[in-house]
């Protein structure tokens, strides 16, 4: 690509959307799409995928289209492009067929620059028609079809879509192939190569920018139902100025805790929403709506709120209970802090979160019916391999990046992240990430070689027969009535470990079989067996050791809220200033609210947090101060830049006063 061209590109993303410069990866993806290369972009949620597509979309000529999976992305996508000076268009199931025959009028006329489109779509033929139309010859030109979350289309993946298998039939149909650039998130060098080949990308320019998100906290922590329910609420009330989301696995336990969260948090102010699919549509747009514009604090919700939630300063995403895999919790731990602030991600586990996956495992997804029993047979197995890397991360007691990003294949960021745990004894100091509860945990190492031979042994003499909780009670010596009919108290091994405590037992077998001396069965009870490694136990110099908690270090768990942030750039710039940033964001933050609501546009489509900290570190007089906020671009500046600068004069005038 020329250097006009990156001139060109740097002043579009300046003039739109107010930055000085791309971050990293987005100026590789932006190169190859100008230079009329297929790209695929594997970034992280909150590295900025919209403007590698959008920036190029701004610049060619014609209209260039976006397949998106979720109609809430592309309306708040619209939004947000429009707030930003740009043409954007989006056609959808929420449309009449009378405001659909609108959209595709003004698109012919060469009204639009970008539209967002259904993958269901792309075929229909009324659509089809136009897009071909537009494509060939003497057309307003199709220069470019991004697609996001491209994951999609692969079956490797935890949300695989069918309709995502209609992307490539669409392109081909084309009379002039379009540049194609696929996103997502998260893809390991699997679903990376199922995408490639689904989408017939041609000799695509790869740009993985790596996983690590540096300023996600990571905690994970296993505790009972009830417990989870007062950790939660307590969590919520101590950062009750902050928005967050709540992720359960079923429909009635976001039922349930939302209403619980609502009874307990009510009278403290904090409102409380929640969002599944069993919810009427209009409902879940509500409840989603006043969650973007900051009208309620927390959202309670199933995965059905997942992609798409375009909301920059979610400062905490809970898990309430395990995801389904390493993919769908990232994807969705990473809702939080994309803005680039610190942000917190805490899954709370226990047993039966992990049964009540299998049985949702078992029970089936409404798009395998229309698998043969072969493809239904193999996504079963797949979902079984997704889940046993989830339980391995949540008994992991390295770090929880480090296990994260080894999954993901970033081998570099993985290293890195545990370089400083490197060659640790149970007393060091050293954090590894230094920003993760297993990280954050000092722990001891323990010798259980006796305890390993002893749970090895006696699967070896009832092999896939039962379950972990059986094992371990026989080896604990129970006296159940199970244990007496079955007379397991005759076998061989009954009793050896009764000085040990079942639950202690239970943990041992789940690390001997995650480090592969024994295995445990797919299915909703899963049942345990001897692993390739079981043979190794009878040698002499097996041995076998665990890591248990001694201490937890103080933890930065809490996400550190914009004031706090503003304060702490404050101390650092050492600048004069009249009265304090922080009261003066929060004024801005009303103002932001006032401005957004009158123009029905989210608040962040206004201004981000991190440009009201802009404007407070910066105190602009002027238009070209102002436009020298990061963040704030000249169409903003022109809708918005002189209330904002009137609000910081009035402000400094009232402190000046005060002898501030």
């Amino acid at each position: 690509m020329t250097d006009s061209m990156q001139q060109t590109a740097l002043d579009t993303l300046g003039a739109y959307f107010g930055y000085t410069s791309f971050r990293p990866g987005q100026d590789r993806m932006v190169d190859a799409i100008l230079a009329g290369c297929d790209a695929l972009g594997v970034m992280p949620t909150g590295a900025g995928k919209s403007i590698c597509y959008q920036v190029p979309a701004l610049m060619l000529p014609g209209i260039t289209f976006v397949v998106s999976p979720l109609l809430s992305l592309m309306e708040d996508q619209t939004r947000a492009l429009l707030a930003a000076g740009a043409r954007p268009s989006y056609l959808n199931s929420s449309l009449t067929p009378a405001q659909q025959n609108t959209v595709l009028k003004r698109a012919r006329e060469g009204r639009y620059q970008l539209m967002y489109v259904a993958p269901e779509r792309l075929l229909e033929p009324r659509f089809l028609a136009f897009a071909q139309e537009a494509a060939a010859d003497g057309g307003i030109g199709v220069p470019l079809v991004a697609i996001d979350e491209a994951h999609c289309v692969s079956q490797w993946g935890q949300d695989f879509r069918p309709a995502y298998l209609q992307i490539r039939e669409f392109i081909d149909s084309l009379p002039q192939r379009p540049i194609v650039a696929a996103f997502t998130a998260t893809a390991t060098e699997r679903v990376r190569a199922d995408i490639q080949q689904m989408l017939g990308l041609q000799n695509p320019a790869t740009v993985v920018t790596g996983f690590d998100r540096k300023n996600l906290y990571f905690g994970c922590e296993e505790m009972g139902d009830k417990a989870k329910t007062a950790w939660v609420r307590d969590y919520v009330i101590a950062h009750s100025s902050e928005s967050g989301i709540v992720y359960c696995s079923t429909r009635k336990t976001v039922d349930a805790l939302a209403g619980d969260l609502a009874e307990a948090l009510g009278p403290s102010g904090i409102r409380v929403g929640r969002y599944h699919a069993g919810m009427g549509n209009d409902a879940r747009r509500q409840s989603q709506r006043a969650f973007i514009d900051d009208d309620i604090q927390v959202m309670v919700a199933t995965n059905a709120f997942g992609m798409g939630i375009d909301k920059p300063n979610v400062r905490y995403v809970i898990h309430n209970n395990v995801p389904e895999s390493i993919e769908a919790y990232y994807q969705e731990a990473g809702r939080a802090g994309r803005d680039g602030d610190p942000a917190s991600c805490h899954l709370l586990w226990n047993g039966n979160d992990f049964r009540m996956r299998r049985f949702l495992i078992d029970r089936g997804d409404a798009a395998d019916e229309a698998l043969d029993d072969e493809q239904r047979a193999w996504a079963l197995q797949n979902r079984y391999r997704l889940l046993s890397q989830m339980e391995g991360y949540c008994n992991t007691t390295g770090c929880l990046r480090e296990y994260m990003l080894r999954y993901f294949g970033d081998e570099a960021a993985a290293e890195h992240a545990a370089a400083a745990g490197a060659g640790s004894t149970a007393t060091d100091d050293a954090e590894g990430c230094g920003n993760c509860s297993n990280c954050l945990t000092k722990f001891e190492v323990e010798d259980v070689t006796d305890m390993a031979r002893a749970a090895v042994r006696y699967v070896a003499t009832r092999p896939m027969r039962f379950g972990k909780s059986l094992v371990a009670d026989v080896l604990h010596g129970g006296n159940t009535e199970r244990i007496r009919q079955m007379h397991l108290d005759e076998d061989r091994g009954y009793g050896e470990l009764s000085s040990e405590s079942v639950g202690r037992i239970k943990d041992i077998i789940g690390q001997l079989c995650g480090r592969g001396y024994l295995a445990t069965s797919q299915g909703q009870y899963p049942v345990v067996g001897l692993g390739p490694r079981a043979g190794e136990v009878e040698n002499e110099a097996f041995a076998f050791t665990v890591k248990r908690r001694a201490s937890k270090r103080k933890a930065s768990a809490r996400a550190r809220r914009a004031v706090d942030l503003l304060r702490e750039e404050a101390e650092l710039d050492q600048r004069p200033r009249v009265g304090d940033d922080a009261e003066l964001f929060e004024r801005l933050r009303a103002l932001r609210k006032e401005i957004s609501t009158e123009l029905e546009m989210a608040p962040y489509m206004v201004f981000s947090d991190k440009a009201l900290r802009g404007l407070c570190r910066l105190r602009p007089q002027t238009r070209d101060e102002l436009i020298q906020v990061n963040g704030i671009g000249e169409k903003k500046v022109d809708a918005f830049g002189e209330q904002f600068m009137a609000a910081i004069e009035e402000f400094e005038s009232e402190h000046a006063r005060d002898g501030a």
